[in-house]
């Protein structure tokens, strides 16, 4: 178990200084107007683009003290790193998966208030519903969050032989649409409440797969699917919202689904036994509960034991590689 040290403290007790650097150069694209230049000075953005000289050059200068920008003289560019996921459309673009992170940003203030009651610090339908913009904006930022690690889970998937799956909780969508793009002989149906797969059939329809991905309205909560018309079922960073009773159910369900042998994959933000390592996924956990009434981690032995209740075996973890640390647990139907 590690321990701070007292500079350790004082160093968390900041960490959101760093956090809040990099939010407001997302929210002013700063990494793309550097970019496009190459390497530019703070007066030549400043005058382009209209902001305060001595504003900028703080947040370039604090960009550049977190690791965010390199600074040469009074030029500044963008790291390699950050040349390739902090441009908007860089091979692999971040921007909007950071997006989440500022989203909830102003709700880690209030955990005190989480400990005080219990419950979450904002309605879950403000971000699932109630609030269009709001709701296209988290379908939108978990669109880019799925892209980026999709491209590490994607080959972690044994989808041979598999010609019908059906993707629980699938958000807006992405990893159906990249398991069509590896799977070219395979369909995928994918579920989500109402309001974000709206924006899935949109982002579907653009990438040109509306043929082989069917994007349907639906509750995982109590949805009812076609018995034995699956060959797998994936549920990708969706069950940490859930109590373990609610887990169980949607199993079974999904169970019932599959063809007998069917294969189910979970994607999730898992813990050892204790909880509390990783240390981000740990964290992670505070962050759903901050926003869902069951919000929480859980660990990977845990999710074997209500797989084997819902009447699955052969339970496997796969760690899947950075840069967050999601586990990839698959199971066989015994039905």
């Amino acid at each position: 178990m590690k321990e701070l040290s007292v500079q350790g403290i004082v160093e968390l007790a900041s960490a959101y200084y760093g956090s809040a650097v990099l939010f407001a150069a997302l929210e002013i694209d700063l990494f793309s107007l550097v970019g496009a230049a190459e390497a530019a000075t703070v007066a030549e953005i400043s005058a382009k683009h209209g902001f305060s000289p001595r504003g900028l050059r703080l947040l370039m200068d604090a960009c550049v003290a977190v690791g965010l920008l390199a600074k040469e003289g009074d030029r500044y560019r963008n790291t390699r790193t950050g040349s390739v996921s902090l441009v908007s459309g860089a091979p692999h673009d971040l921007t909007r998966a950071i997006r989440y992170n500022y989203d909830v940003y102003p709700l880690w203030g209030k955990l005190a208030q989480l400990v005080r009651n219990g419950d979450p610090v904002e309605p879950p339908s403000k971000h699932l519903g109630d609030d269009p913009t709001r709701t296209r904006a988290f379908a939108l930022s978990m669109h880019g969050r799925a892209m980026g690690i999709g491209k590490s889970v994607i080959p972690l998937l044994d989808l041979n032989g598999c010609s019908r799956v059906l993707d629980l909780a699938g958000g807006p969508g992405t990893y159906a649409m990249l398991m069509a793009e590896a799977n070219p002989s395979a369909s995928f149906v994918t579920v989500d409440l109402p309001a974000i797969a709206e924006v899935a059939k949109e982002l579907v329809g653009q990438a040109g797969l509306a043929s082989r991905v069917e994007c349907r309205a639906g509750d995982y909560h109590t949805d009812v699917y076609e018995e034995n018309a699956y060959d797998a079922v994936t549920i990708f960073g969706a069950l940490h919202q859930e109590s373990p009773e609610h887990i169980v159910s949607i199993l079974k369900r999904a169970n019932r689904a599959l063809k007998s042998g069917g294969k189910i994959f979970v994607l999730d933000m898992m813990t050892d036994s204790t909880h509390t390592s990783p240390s981000f996924s740990a964290l992670f956990g505070v962050n759903m509960a901050l926003t869902m009434p069951e919000g929480w981690v859980f660990s990977d032995s845990e999710l074997y034991g209500w797989l084997r209740e819902a009447g699955f075996d052969d339970c496997r973890t796969q760690p899947v590689p950075p840069p967050m640390p999601h586990w990839l647990v698959s199971a066989v139907s015994r039905r």
